[in-house]
């Protein structure tokens, strides 16, 4: 599969056999000065339904939606979403974020959305075996470096890559990617959006990969 970063908290997940998926999508805006959003896919994932990661509208090709907590069927790739929350406050602050997991290439993915807070070991039981992590960083609008790198140990995930993090096209009062970095090992900054993983290929030891925005 291929996987290249947009933005934000917005992939392209592109498998061996074609099929296009789209995370979070995002309104450029208020903070958000990546580029429109003009990609084709085949499904959109969306966490919760704040501007900056539900805009639908833009991905081209009539997408097939995914939204909410539950077991769903699109394209025939099952997703499961896990309940969570966009704060520490049960939601009371800023709503309710779904985790969502799903299987591509015989690969394991787990997005986690504006996650806002550490997760409990039944949302770990929840969300199962992951191959691929993509988790805000960021901190202020979701959890930050400190409880980032403790849910990357809870989830010991063979290949973690950063999103929603401040960069040149987001100013939102967040933290770059440093913080979460720093006196971490096997990290990798790809000079690209876009890299290809093969499960016979994901490492023994996790790997953190740090990708370009493409937009």
């Amino acid at each position: 599969m291929i996987i290249k970063w947009l933005g934000h908290a917005c992939f392209l997940i592109t498998s061996e056999e074609g099929l296009k998926v789209v995370t979070d999508p995002y309104t450029v805006g208020g903070g958000i000065n990546y580029s429109p959003i003009k990609e084709v896919a085949d499904i959109v994932v969306v966490s919760h339904g704040h501007a900056d990661h539900n805009n639908v509208s833009a991905v081209r090709g009539k997408p097939e939606v995914v939204k909410g907590s539950g077991t769903k069927i699109a394209k025939g790739v099952q997703f499961r979403g896990i309940a969570t929350y966009h704060d520490t406050a049960q939601g009371k602050q800023r709503g309710t974020n779904t985790v969502f997991c799903f299987t591509l290439d015989d690969i394991k993915l787990c997005h986690l959305g504006d996650l806002g807070h550490l997760i409990s070991q039944g949302q770990i039981n929840e969300i199962g075996a992951v191959d691929i992590l993509f988790i805000p960083v960021g901190g202020f609008y979701t959890i930050a470096a400190a409880n980032a790198s403790r849910v990357c140990d809870q989830l010991k995930s063979r290949v973690i890559i950063p999103m929603h993090f401040k960069t040149p096209q987001c100013t939102y009062p967040i933290a770059g990617v440093d913080d979460f970095l720093r006196g971490k090992v096997n990290v990798g900054k790809m000079d690209s959006s876009e890299i290809e993983f093969k499960l016979d290929e994901l490492p023994a030891v996790t790997e953190i990969v740090v990708l370009k925005p493409a937009l």
